[in-house]
């Protein structure tokens, strides 16, 4: 099962609470207040980790408690202070506070780590109190209580290209074709349900991470379909490829699916929409074809998109396209370095 939110509920370790104690030792007149310090509470982090794909691990387990600081004791020991809590996340997860809403970090790289709650502080033993006029106090600090806090978890993919396109138009077949990864495919809408994460290799010295999203329908940016779980994983990639469907038994227009799909974006977020993206034409080992593919050809050259036609099923013009998308990628790339 393939889970990207999910709401997980943390709370820092209360603080030990400090001792009362006085020194009681034979030959040892006066001994005074000997009472130590109650330790911290730990604290709960989240980590990013390039091992995990998937927030699975927090539907079964929403509660989340950072070890508490153990208590002070007397001879001025002081109490242990609690373990913090590290959290392990897949790289890509976005944190925010359930209730305010607040966007607490987004953890991109490895390793890299947000504090989500605090720990406690520990309350005072007697021995702190200790004055020239007080030699003898009665009184200890109890522990802080720890910090708590519901937290929204967003997993948006990290990945180089997107693969989008209306239902069965051939996106899972590709991304089989082109990487190690194993979508399902099967000749009904909506096979794939998840995205899915592969690794092309280019040649020797060029790779790039490829997504395969779920399908689009129209309305899908207000939630119908797959909606937001498809749009969500396509913020995270620097090129879009468009894939059409030639196949002349599809009632529906190659051209039409096009600006559909690119309002939708559009409808979802801007800058989506502004996204780079390579047209690619799929099924052209079928009979009769040739009437759509000129009609998308035609339509890019007028929007100046880059157009490529392919079959993902006997890999014809398979070498091209992906020559192109990773000349595409380095452009972004020093483009980006750059700006």
């Amino acid at each position: 099962m393939f889970v990207d939110e999910i709401d997980i509920f943390v709370k820092g370790g209360d603080g030990g609470a400090g001792c009362v104690s006085f020194r009681r030792e034979k030959y040892v007149p006066r001994g005074g207040p000997d009472g130590g310090d109650g330790g911290d509470g730990g604290s709960v982090w989240l980590e990013a980790d390039p091992a995990l794909t998937t927030l699975l691990d927090y539907h079964y387990k929403r509660h989340y408690h950072a070890e508490r600081g153990q208590h002070g004791e007397g001879s001025n020991r002081h109490g242990a202070s609690g373990s913090d809590l590290v959290l392990r996340v897949p790289l890509g997860t976005v944190v925010a506070d359930r209730d305010t809403g607040e966007r607490l970090g987004d953890l991109t790289a490895a390793g890299q780590r947000i504090l989500t709650v605090r720990g406690a502080r520990g309350g005072r033993g007697n021995a702190r109190f200790a004055t020239s006029t007080n030699r003898a106090p009665r009184r200890a600090d109890l522990g802080r209580p720890g910090a708590e806090r519901w937290l929204h978890l967003e997993l948006k993919l990290l990945a180089d290209v997107g693969v989008i396109g209306f239902p069965n138009a051939g996106k899972s077949t590709l991304v089989s074709r082109v990487s190690a990864a194993k979508p399902k495919i099967a000749d009904y809408p909506f096979t794939t349900l998840e995205p899915t994460l592969g690794i092309v290799r280019v040649d020797d010295e060029r790779t790039f991470v490829i997504a395969d999203l779920p399908g689009l329908i129209p309305g899908a940016a207000e939630g119908r379909g797959l909606g937001h779980q498809f749009l969500r994983h396509t913020e995270r990639t620097r090129l879009l490829l468009h894939m059409l469907d030639l196949d002349p038994q599809t009632a529906r227009d190659p051209v039409d699916d096009l600006d559909v799909t690119n309002r939708e974006l559009g409808a979802y977020s801007p800058a989506l929409a502004a996204r780079p993206q390579i047209v690619v034409a799929n099924k052209a080992d079928l009979p009769e074809t040739q009437a759509r593919r000129e009609a998308i050809e035609r339509h890019c050259a007028a929007h100046g998109l880059p157009f490529h036609v392919i079959s993902a099923v006997t890999g014809a013009g398979l070498v091209g396209l992906l020559k192109s998308v990773a000349k595409k990628l380095e452009e972004l790339r020093w483009a980006g370095v750059a700006s």
